[in-house]
């Protein structure tokens, strides 16, 4: 089971990554990884980041009923 400096440490590492990642690279169940990144966020040490889909060829994903299973959640440490 990982601890919030463990999940630091990989942010630290890798830059950008999302809860999965983190979970699997750590062998954490999500729930626990998504509530340290949380308390993480909370305390001031990781920020929440939007991506806009990178890949919508015709630029109306925020339009589509769909639009949201394109957007990524990232981490990544406050600066």
């Amino acid at each position: 089971m990982a601890s919030l400096i463990e999940i630091r440490d990989a942010l630290a590492l890798q830059g950008r990554l999302d809860a999965t990642q983190i979970s699997q690279q750590l062998a954490t169940p999500l729930p626990l990884v998504n509530a340290m990144l949380g308390r993480l966020e909370a305390m001031g040490k990781a920020m929440r980041i939007t991506e806009d889909p990178s890949d919508c060829l015709t630029g109306s994903c925020k339009s589509c009923p769909e639009g949201k299973k394109c957007v990524r959640e990232v981490w990544a440490l406050k600066a």
